[in-house]
């Protein structure tokens, strides 16, 4: 057997040996490693955040013809390399084969090809002239003015555990379009995809010091990157608490943010909803990523006439969710990401049953193969009320809990503030026969995106949270903003 690759930092444009050596990568499925990640110093961060912003002066003055074209010759290499990068990312992450080569590498490759174009998007618009009358300020004039939007600077990107390309090339593809530069710092159980996509960058003619990727499990790493006096902007997506403490470091010296946070979506099912198609996307829970996805509709508040029938559709499609290895023909969940993950899963199920909820389907470790792999059954918490913590938490696993409401009127008072009682505003969901309810309904819902009879959600509309779901948007053209600053200039004619 071959030894595992041992993964370098690529810094400066350079691939460069980690001070604190490497440590393991599992592959969440079987436990085996799947090769060994670079443990960066202090130094060596901070190394990273200064060749970025040596390079920002020569990239942020780079024709955007130029930016554009090695996002899209980054994207050709994917494309070239995306069978082998495709079994990498499901190796590290535990994704089955079809999610990591379509919604993971595949979702990568066309993130690049559309900030691509980003880099050609018009970053200048003339605003209406302002006529001024004679004064103390001097005399009579026509203002012109020109709002410009210019590069942010230094960007570290921190990226989630749950999709190591779709993530990272939502945040690196914007942000080199725009004219950053960036340090990434992805997350320690699965970084080895977020070095492919910086070969990948490197082979499509990057200059040195525009990408750069550090990487560690110590926390020191994480901290570096975003206190560097080198550093403008922090872009984060992962848990709420996490995304706070990154808030409070970036605002002491004014550090510009974008968070994409934590979530606890909402799923709002009417009396006259198509059930079955309500059952297909909240399904998707327990499907996609084995639910440790934040924009899953994992909290289902039903109305009690329909509440025994969609209970009943859910527990019957749960029983065609094949738990199984990711690279099996026919599984449908794989595993979590680690064994502390899976432990933290099952001590919610296990709490929501001490709360008053009943199991209607899982709860119970499945055994995959012979029995290696960090696995969780897909659980439905049934009989839930709003106060309890599985319902007011994100358990970040393939588990939903189903709320009911009443309401002679349909409910929609009381449906409405159900979901609204809540730290979380990511996405939320109605399902609905009646379309004028349901986007009466999602107006009043406090969340950056609502579904309507969907779980689809459009590329170029604005992501993001309210609450404690995050601050800023992003995706479409709302990235190339997010990664930019606004300025004014204006003349007399």
């Amino acid at each position: 057997m071959s030894e595992p690759l041992q993964q370098k930092l690529y810094i400066g444009g350079e691939w460069v040996e980690p001070a604190g050596g490497h440590y393991d990568v599992v592959n969440p499925a079987d436990e085996s490693v799947v090769g060994l990640a670079p443990e960066a110093s202090r130094a060596q961060v901070e190394e990273a955040a200064r060749a970025a912003a040596e390079a920002f002066e020569t990239w942020s003055r780079t024709a955007p013809e130029a930016r554009a074209a090695i996002l899209d010759r980054a994207a050709d290499i994917m494309q070239r390399e995306y069978e082998p990068w495709s079994a990498l990312a499901r190796a590290e992450t535990g994704a089955p084969t079809g999610i990591a080569r379509a919604m993971q590498v595949g979702v990568g490759v066309a993130r690049f090809r559309r900030y691509a174009k980003g880099a050609l998007e018009p970053v200048e618009r003339g605003l209406p002239p302002q006529v001024t009358e004679a004064g103390p300020m001097g005399k009579a004039s026509i203002l012109g003015a020109l709002e410009v939007r210019q590069p942010v600077g230094v960007v570290t990107c921190i990226t989630s555990y749950n999709n190591p390309w779709a993530n990272p090339a939502g945040k690196v593809a914007p942000a080199l379009a725009m004219g950053n530069t960036v340090v990434v710092k992805p997350a320690p159980q699965d970084p080895l995809s977020v070095f492919k996509m910086a070969e990948a960058l490197h082979e499509a003619g990057a200059p040195a010091g525009v990408v750069n990727v550090v990487c560690g499990a110590s926390v020191e790493v994480g901290e570096a990157a975003v206190d560097s006096p080198h550093v403008d902007m922090v872009s984060f997506t992962g848990s709420t608490g996490v995304g706070q403490r990154i808030a409070e470091v970036c605002g002491r010296s004014m550090k510009r943010q974008l968070m994409e946070l934590g979530g606890k979506g909402a799923a709002i099912v009417f009396e006259d909803a198509d059930l079955d198609a309500a059952v297909m996307g909240i399904g998707t829970t327990f499907s996609f990523y084995s639910g440790q996805i934040c924009t899953a509709p994992t909290r289902v508040i039903v109305h009690r006439s329909v509440y025994e029938r969609l209970v009943e559709k859910l527990t019957g499609y749960l029983g065609f969710m094949k738990v199984g290895d990711p690279a099996a023909a026919g599984t449908v969940v794989g595993p979590v990401i680690s064994a502390a993950h899976r432990d933290r899963v099952e001590s919610y199920v296990e709490l929501g049953r001490k709360e008053g909820a009943r199991i209607a389907y899982g709860g119970e470790r499945p055994v995959v193969g012979d029995g290696r792999g960090f696995y969780v059954a897909p659980t439905l918490l049934v009989d839930c009320t709003n106060d309890m913590r599985v319902v007011r938490e994100e358990i970040f696993g393939p588990v939903v809990v189903v709320v009911p409401f009443d309401g002679a009127d349909g409910g929609e008072d009381e449906a409405v503030a159900l979901a609204n009682d809540s730290d979380f505003g990511l996405l939320s969901y109605v399902w609905s026969g009646d379309s004028a309810r349901a986007f009466r309904v999602a107006r009043r819902l406090r969340a950056g995106g609502v579904g309507v009879n969907t779980i689809g959600r459009n590329m170029e509309a604005p992501f993001g949270g309210f609450k404690r779901s995050g601050v800023g948007r992003d995706v479409g053209s709302y990235a190339l903003h997010a990664y930019s600053e606004t300025q004014a200039i204006v003349w007399t004619s």
